[in-house]
């Protein structure tokens, strides 16, 4: 596989719950992490004390994260308004050549920066709200 360009990772918003998603405009950076709880199931007749764990076991979880600056009035203000209003909403995370990411997530951060001789950017961090899926492209 031949090495992908970070600008084809996209963050998409369903605006309404409808399933109409808009583009996160200004993002400079993304990225996702998935995460995985361990059940420790090891007790006194676990083999030379190995710790041993639950399959399956735990919860899981997946982190969304992305900074830039806002080129687009009306991925703005939907962001702003689900984060105000603690709204979860669907989102897509679309990873060139792998797969979409796709699933409800909300908004746990949302901060403003600028420097007097520079632009405003911003940082956002979205966490998964339910089941999420997957689907290869």
């Amino acid at each position: 596989m031949a090495a992908q360009s970070g600008r084809n990772m996209l963050l998409k918003l369903d605006q309404s719950g409808a399933g109409s998603f808009l583009t996160v405009a200004g993002l400079r950076t993304r990225s996702l992490a998935f995460n995985a709880a361990s059940v420790d199931t090891t007790d006194q007749e676990s083999a030379g004390r190995w710790r041993e764990l639950l399959a399956g076991g735990g919860i899981k979880r997946a982190s969304v994260s992305g900074s830039g600056v806002f080129k687009d009035a009306a991925s703005d203000a939907q962001i702003r308004a689900l984060f105000f209003a603690g709204t979860i909403r669907n989102w897509q995370l679309i990873l060139p050549d792998f797969g979409v990411v796709e699933g409800p997530f909300q908004i746990v951060a949302l901060e403003f920066a600028a420097d007097h001789a520079g632009e405003v950017t911003f940082e956002l961090a979205l966490e998964s709200a339910g089941e999420l899926g997957f689907a290869a492209i």
